[in-house]
């Protein structure tokens, strides 16, 4: 069987089907499968701690008047969401739930929420909270009498996800009106190896508020206990009265979810498997260029491309042999966000093994190839926010990674310019770790 065209790709590309002879298609079958690399992995029985609250029968919950921050991740083993089933058991007083960005019941695309509104199956009140500074939350809570704010959302491991900041957003306002804090916890998807450039103060936003690096390598009980020892003092005027972490059990820092036997379910609708949080953390900085990050495809941030991207690009990433990822060339239509109904010619990332695997400098290697083949290649511009108008630099924490690209940099003096940074943050963090890491 001879080998497809070009011409032969991107018509089938526009279609949105490619036939690809059985000898590649097999090849591509193995590196693309989300589960390849588990038999290499024990299979750990893990328990949530959503789900180790429900067979304590939400005992700590009892006698307080509670307010829940939680999405369709917030599930039990039943696949029932926690707000259900606590409002069924009667053995919590529900004074309101707190939807995040994407919304309670995950009705609204990025950037959206679902607004206030009674939630028609359990008819407890819904409140608007994505977007909702300290100010605000803390209004909420006290127009709901809350007494013990509860948090539980499956987070993917990336700083400029943005549920991460709606938790610190309620730790805020708990302070201010002397709430109880109590985090549902569930493992980090990408594991416990903090890595990436960190961010400053002067680009903070709604997608990196506080100063961590770009993935942080903690659940967000980690996150929590890190957040109230490191930053509430100084934001919100004291620590937190309370906080307690409901412990994951049989989860270490170092098992892929795709071993952990707990069902994934989509934390937003661009999330739709653990293999996307996997590259998420760089593939996410496409975002801030004119390159489609793959939203309107079935495999949003793994397929990466523009219209004027050829064969070229993943020609030079294969020949960087980066350690844990294939490229595959690949064509692709968006159905949405950028470039819709435009055939782009990229690549797939693969994750071979996610132990080796290091999302941020893979993407750094690809954004150096994607500047220096690509003279239509640019940086996302925003003219809403003239003082910072590039995304990049919200996404990274700083103008650095963005001039050392345009400059010509190489990806090894990209990544060596925040190895200080990051051992700082991974001391910093160690005394709020709670769960083992590898074997020494």
């Amino acid at each position: 069987m001879t080998s497809p065209t070009r011409r032969q790709l991107l018509t089938a590309g526009a279609l949105g089907a490619v036939a690809i002879p059985a000898t590649a298609a097999g090849s591509v079958a193995a590196q693309a499968s989300p589960t390849a690399y588990a038999s290499s992995y024990p299979t750990n029985p893990v328990t949530t701690g959503a789900q180790n609250a429900a067979a304590a029968g939400w005992s700590m919950l009892s006698g307080q008047k509670v307010g829940i921050i939680t999405n369709p991740t917030g599930i039990l083993t039943d696949l029932r969401t926690i707000v259900d089933e606590m409002h069924e058991s009667g053995a919590v007083d529900i004074v309101g739930v707190f939807g995040p960005e994407h919304g309670f019941r995950g009705t609204a695309q990025a950037g959206g929420s679902e607004g206030t509104h009674t939630d028609p199956r359990t008819g407890l009140t819904v409140y608007d909270a994505y977007g909702a500074n300290a100010t605000r939350m803390t209004t909420l809570f006290r127009t709901a009498g809350v007494e013990t704010v509860v948090f539980d959302i499956q987070d993917v491991g990336s700083r400029f996800y943005t549920y991460i900041w709606t938790m610190y957003t309620a730790m805020r306002a708990a302070v201010a009106v002397g709430a109880r804090f109590v985090v549902l916890d569930r493992p980090n998807p990408i594991g416990g190896k903090a890595i990436g450039p960190m961010m400053t103060t002067p680009w903070t936003s709604g997608v990196g508020a506080k100063e961590i690096v770009q993935a942080h390598g903690m659940t967000v009980g980690e996150l929590a206990r890190f957040f109230d020892g490191e930053f509430l003092a100084a934001d919100a005027g004291a620590r937190l009265g309370e906080l307690s972490v409901v412990e994951v059990k049989g989860w270490r820092r170092d098992v892929p979810y795709a071993v952990t036997s707990l069902p994934w379910v989509t934390p937003s609708p661009n999330m739709p498997t653990p293999d996307t949080a996997l590259v998420y953390p760089g593939t996410g900085m496409f975002e801030g260029t004119n390159l489609s990050e793959g939203r309107g495809t079935t495999r949003p941030f793994e397929l990466i491309g523009a219209p004027y991207v050829d064969y070229k690009w993943a020609e030079r990433l294969a020949a960087r042999d980066l350690p844990g990822v294939a490229f595959r060339e690949a064509y692709f239509t968006p159905t949405f966000s950028k470039h819709v109904g435009v055939v782009c010619g990229g690549v797939q990332l693969h994750v071979t093994d996610p132990s080796r695997f290091d999302p941020v400098r893979s993407a750094v290697e690809m954004l150096v190839a994607a500047r220096a083949l690509y003279s239509d290649f640019a940086w996302r511009y925003d003219s809403y926010d003239p003082s910072r108008p590039y995304w990049i630099d919200k996404l990274t924490g700083s103008q650095r990674l963005r001039t050392q690209i345009s400059a010509g940099a190489s990806a090894d003096e990209v990544v060596d310019a925040w190895r200080d940074e990051l051992v700082d943050f991974d001391a910093r963090r160690q005394p709020y770790l709670i769960y083992p890491g590898p074997a020494a």
